[in-house]
Formats: C-alpha cells, structure tokens, sequence
C-alpha cells in the first residue's frame, strides 16, 4: 500500500489531502479515515488504500503510521519568552559543541533531554 504524509485536513469540511511518497496528492475524505480518528495533523504518515476517481486520486482507507508534528499547544509562546529561550538553548549548545571538539559526546540521559528539548522548540517555530 502506498505511504505518504498528511498536508492538510479540515474536519468542519469532512476531507484533505495528502502528498504520497510518489509524489502525487492524494483527497482523502472523512469516509477514509480509520474508526475513532476524527482529525489529522499536518505531518502525519499515513498508509492508503488509494483509487482513481473523477477528481483524481483518492484514498479509500486510510491508516496512521506516525503522528505529526505536537500540536498540544493551541498557540505559539510571545517572541520575547522565545526569545530567552532560544538563548539559554544556543548557549547549551555551545557547551556542548565545546564537549565534542575535545571528543566527548554528553551523557545519554542529557542527549535524550537535548533532543526532546529541540523537538519542542521546532513545534513552538512551526505552530
């Protein structure tokens, strides 16, 4: 089946699409979606069952693979909260990059918090 992630989906409206891995775009409409999914997220991977119709192509069943980007926050925090923010980040980072030019890498348990920690910051750009 092919796979491909989600641009777009209005639930008010019942449909999206999505863009395949092939490249083409895909209509999904609400009728696609699996039982208790009422709304995707831009991002989302996606497996489907894809006809030609009409319009073009159009999914027939869908199935989720991977969620997209968090969007738990409804709204981006002020630019001067990010703005502190993005300056303790790059002086971790810094601290860090001063630890790999002497060959060590960090800690596990600090990469794992660096990596959820840039994770965040990029849905908090990205909303």
């Amino acid at each position: 089946m092919p796979t491909g992630r989600i641009k777009f989906y209005d639930a008010a409206k019942g449909f999206g699409f999505a863009q395949a891995d092939s490249g083409e775009e895909v209509h999904v409409p609400s009728s696609a979606l699996p039982a208790g999914v009422k709304e995707l997220r831009a991002g989302t991977r996606v497996e489907f069952g894809i006809a030609e119709g009409r319009r073009g192509l159009q999914a027939l069943s869908l199935r989720v693979l991977e969620s997209g980007p968090s969007s738990v926050r409804n709204h981006r925090p002020k630019p001067d909260e990010m703005a502190m923010l993005m300056e303790d980040l790059i002086r971790w980072l810094d601290q860090t990059s001063n630890g790999l030019r002497r060959g060590r890498y960090p800690q596990r348990a600090q990469a794992e918090k660096m990596a959820q920690v840039l994770r965040r910051v990029a849905d908090d750009l990205e909303a």
